[in-house]
């Protein structure tokens, strides 16, 4: 699917640091590919949440992951509006100030009305992009969902059409007349790590060891 241009609205505006922000569908969607963990905001009865949850995105459509039997999925029965975030953070700022502390950072926020994905072959192909967004390929080796497994889980689908996202990268912001000040300052990197894989016991012998580069880290 074709990329659609987004929609700024009061809702997507960046009002602190706008500089930093942007509403170019290749920024938001180079963010929501680079994790597969996403936040999702909604209001039930009155009531806000916040559930973390895994994603994945085909074009200008995201793919968010729930339990059937959730308030997030049983309020998209009835199309919710959500609020989806993602944010990577890339480092410390430790500036000379805490004032001038921060961190560096990619974050994208999504407005829309979910839509509960019920067609059977959309939701088998939602699941295995979502599958594969955690670890590439991983759908194509494994068992096919049984019929209580796909009734189980479910998807709903965000529209990527109200989005907006705010980047921060370089240094600290100190005055010039703290430079000299006897501290550390600058900026730390940050990156996740796979470990060492722990093979399941119960699996069978000689099997090959697990490859982390697959795993979207």
């Amino acid at each position: 699917m074709n990329d659609m241009p987004t929609t700024r609205t009061e809702r997507t505006r960046i009002r602190r640091h706008p500089e930093r922000g942007t509403d170019a569908p290749a920024a938001i969607h180079a963010i929501l590919d680079a994790s597969f963990l996403c936040h999702v905001g909604f209001v039930l009865d009155g009531q806000p949440f916040v559930i973390p949850t895994i994603h994945a995105r085909d074009g200008d459509r995201l793919y968010v992951h729930g339990a059937s039997v959730g308030r997030m999925l049983q309020g998209g029965r009835d199309g919710l509006e959500l609020c989806v975030t993602v944010t990577l953070m890339d480092g410390y700022v430790l500036g000379r100030s805490p004032f001038f502390h921060s961190v560096n950072y990619r974050s994208v926020v999504v407005f829309g009305r979910a839509a509960l994905v019920t067609e059977p072959a959309r939701k088998r192909e939602a699941l295995r992009l979502i599958t594969n967004a955690v670890v590439r390929d991983r759908w194509e080796e494994l068992r096919e969902p049984t019929e209580q497994e796909f009734k189980a889980t479910g998807v709903l689908e965000v529209p990527i059409t109200e989005a907006s996202a705010k980047i921060r990268v370089g240094g600290p912001g100190d005055n010039d007349e703290d430079a000299s000040r006897p501290v550390w300052a600058g900026v730390v990197p940050v990156r996740l790590v796979p470990g060492e894989p722990e093979l399941d016991p119960r699996s069978p012998p000689d099997l090959p060891p697990f490859d982390v580069s697959r795993l979207r880290v």
